[in-house]
């Protein structure tokens, strides 16, 4: 049941991605945008450069404001991400705790802890 309902929940979760992929990419780009901006904002001389590099930078800004919906989608990745990993995780099976096995060195060492209580 515990893996039925992650795979549900993984299902969940890459709707969600898949349907912010758009937005994810969009803020991306203006983020590199905002970069390649304040770089050349950086190295302009003149004063009239610098207020045409801010009013870009401000009307990027806008365009990044505007996908902020992109973090739900990396929310949504990273909760994929830990569904994968919980989902392929595998539990030691091959090792079996027996209490009441025939084995004479495993009831000896039950049986001198219990001496030593």
């Amino acid at each position: 049941m515990k893996k039925f309902l992650l795979f549900i929940a993984g299902l969940v979760a890459l709707g969600v991605l898949l349907t912010n992929l758009g937005p994810m990419v969009l803020l991306g780009v203006s983020v590199w945008l905002l970069y390649v901006v304040f770089k050349q904002f950086m190295k302009s001389d003149s004063t009239a450069g610098k207020i045409g590099w801010v009013a870009l930078g401000l009307i990027i800004l806008s365009v990044a404001v505007s996908n902020i919906y992109a973090v739900i989608g990396l929310v949504a990745a990273y909760a994929l991400y830990v569904i994968y990993k919980k989902m392929t995780t595998r539990k030691d099976e091959s090792v079996v705790k027996s209490n009441s096995s025939d084995d004479p060195f495993t009831n000896f060492e039950r049986q001198w802890a219990e001496l030593n209580k």
